[in-house]
C-alpha cells in the first residue's frame, strides 16, 4: 500500500522518540501489504478498529493512535493523525 504521508510519522517520533520503532513497524506492515479489505486488514493488524471511514490503529503498546483512511481500491493509506492516547482519550482526532 501507498502511505501518504510519511513526514507525519518522521514528525511524531521526533517528537516522542520511544515510539519511532513502533512507528517503523507499522509503516514497513502496510508498505509490504495489498490489503483488500478491513477484516484482512485485521489478519495482521488484530486490534485495529473501524470508525466510520477512518481505521484506528494502536501502536507501541497501545502508546499511540494514529488514525488513517485506507481506499484499499486504489491501494492508498493517508495518514490523518497520529496522537498519543492521552490526545486520542480527549477526542483531539476528531477536530
Amino acid at each position: 500500500m501507498h502511505i501518504i504521508t510519511r513526514r507525519r510519522l518522521n514528525e511524531f517520533a521526533s517528537k516522542y522518540p520511544d515510539t519511532k520503532s513502533g512507528l517503523y513497524h507499522w509503516y514497513k506492515l502496510m508498505q509490504s501489504e495489498a490489503f483488500k479489505s478491513f477484516p484482512e486488514l485485521r489478519t495482521i493488524f488484530p486490534s485495529a478498529d473501524q470508525v466510520g471511514k477512518l481505521t484506528i490503529f494502536n501502536i507501541g503498546g497501545n502508546k499511540v493512535r494514529l488514525i488513517a483512511a485506507i481506499h484499499y481500491n486504489r491501494q492508498k493509506v493517508y495518514i490523518r493523525a497520529i496522537l498519543t492516547h492521552t490526545e486520542y482519550d480527549e477526542g483531539k482526532w476528531k477536530e
